[in-house]
């Protein structure tokens, strides 16, 4: 070959690289979330499929820990400068995202940015209510959704006497149905996980009640708790009263208390309804079925609505703007009826928008999954009240502990409900005001 010829062809080379090199590669959003396990892969999968449905951006799911492990890790990113775009945040987490208002940018304010043609009224009004500021402009983008609902064991009632296809309704119910299956050899009657959550939040929001002043926090930051009322101590009273029975037998704060539905030991178990894919795959002896939580027939309005846990995509301020319309683009395809059809079925969380879960009733999964569809019929049994939209306390996850600490008390006999509940009420609110001082 002539060296002219050796030219043009290592000048057609040239052009060919330097044409590929301006090619523009796709924009990187970095998502931390807080979904480890079985869960953790299906988190991997929706990005996945994002990224292989379109090519200008590309959506890095990244596993931080628990909730309260992956949010203290944004907030130390945050401040380092090394945050990522999306973090996943868990319900109690809430008034202190709101309170970061420089390092937030709201999802309603990126949608819009971005053109997108997000309609707040397609997802459901039970779940928007909890993270939507004062004129109903959303605020984070939700996710896994998820309420509490009762699980029991069909054998366990057939062998009592009881209709295996009908959970108890109220509590005087559920407590004749425990000492039914006690009667005929199970140890327990009952058993709930979460029990701040269950039998303090949800407890409050099904009966109607309020757990704090300035409609549960959304009023405003100048709070305080009032889940000390009698209808609230005379419940602890009574899970305190059964416990001595183990009518009522506690088993930790979390899902700590699950192997005691899965093993039979408890013929009942309220926790959050995706732990229906944990009973399913643990439970191989027995049937199981799925109801509603129960409620205390004597509270006027009872039942009300339950109320969501679980947790939404907040998005961090200080990214390039091209950067949120990818951001945009991944949460429209996040809110597709297909993907959140797939999520519900898959993980037992709620469908966040009326469209998937119209779609997964088309689809049939309700009538080969029986109860699947409990928690959304529970959450959306009354339109919510002020004291059943939800709540919004700063520093939430400490009091949660507070009440977890008090209500162990209570059950080990070192307190009565009252003064449990009493103790409870005030520490928290000491936990109130030092938030409402740092940001004031």
């Amino acid at each position: 070959m002539s060296m002219s010829a050796k030219l043009l062809a290592l000048t057609a080379v040239l052009a060919i690289g330097g044409a590929a090199g301006t090619a523009q590669a796709p924009v990187e959003i970095q998502w931390w979330h807080a979904m480890g396990g079985a869960l953790g892969e299906k988190v991997d999968k929706i990005a996945a499929d994002f990224n292989a449905s379109q090519s200008d951006y590309v959506v890095n799911a990244v596993y931080k820990g628990n909730y309260t492990e992956t949010m203290t890790a944004a907030i130390a990113a945050f401040r380092a400068g090394e945050h990522p775009h999306i973090v996943q945040v868990f319900e109690v987490g809430t008034a202190t995202m709101m309170a970061a208002s420089g390092a937030v940018k709201p999802v309603y304010e990126i949608m819009a940015a971005a053109d997108v043609g997000f309609d707040p009224s397609a997802y459901l009004a039970a779940v928007t209510g909890y993270y939507t500021d004062t004129e109903g402009n959303m605020l984070s983008m939700p996710f896994n959704s998820s309420t509490p609902v009762l699980y029991y064991n069909k054998e366990a009632f057939r062998l009592a006497g009881l209709d295996p296809e009908v959970p108890p309704a109220t509590w005087p119910e559920l407590e004749a149905a425990a000492r039914a299956v006690q009667a005929v050899g199970y140890p327990c009657g009952f058993t709930t996980g979460w029990q701040s959550w269950v039998q303090i939040e949800n407890f409050s929001a099904w009966h109607n009640l309020p757990i704090g002043t300035q409609s549960n926090g959304f009023g405003g930051l100048e709070t305080e708790f009032t889940f000390n009322s009698p209808e609230h101590v005379k419940h602890i009273s009574a899970l305190a009263e059964w416990q001595q029975e183990k009518i009522f037998d506690y088993g930790g704060r979390r899902s700590d208390s699950a192997p005691k539905f899965y093993s039979g030991e408890c013929a009942m178990y309220m926790n959050s309804s995706p732990a229906y894919a944990g009973v399913s795959s643990n439970v191989t002896t027995f049937q199981f079925g799925v109801g509603k939580l129960p409620y205390w027939p004597d509270v006027a309005g009872a039942p009300q609505n339950s109320i969501i846990g679980g947790a939404t995509l907040w998005t961090l301020s200080g990214h390039d703007d091209a950067d949120y319309d990818g951001v945009a683009a991944f949460f429209t395809y996040l809110s597709s009826p297909e993907v959140q059809a797939w999520w519900h079925q898959q993980t037992g969380y709620l469908p966040i928008t009326t469209a998937a879960y119209e779609l997964t009733k088309e689809q049939g999964f309700y009538d080969e999954n029986p109860g699947t569809d409990t928690a959304i019929l529970q959450m959306t049994n009354k339109a919510p009240t002020e004291n059943s939209k939800g709540l919004r306390f700063g520093n939430f996850v400490q009091i949660r502990d507070i009440i977890n600490e008090e209500l162990e008390a209570i059950w080990a006999g070192d307190k009565t409900a009252q003064e449990g509940l009493d103790d409870a009420v005030e520490r928290g609110n000491e936990l109130l005001r030092q938030f409402e001082d740092d940001n004031s």
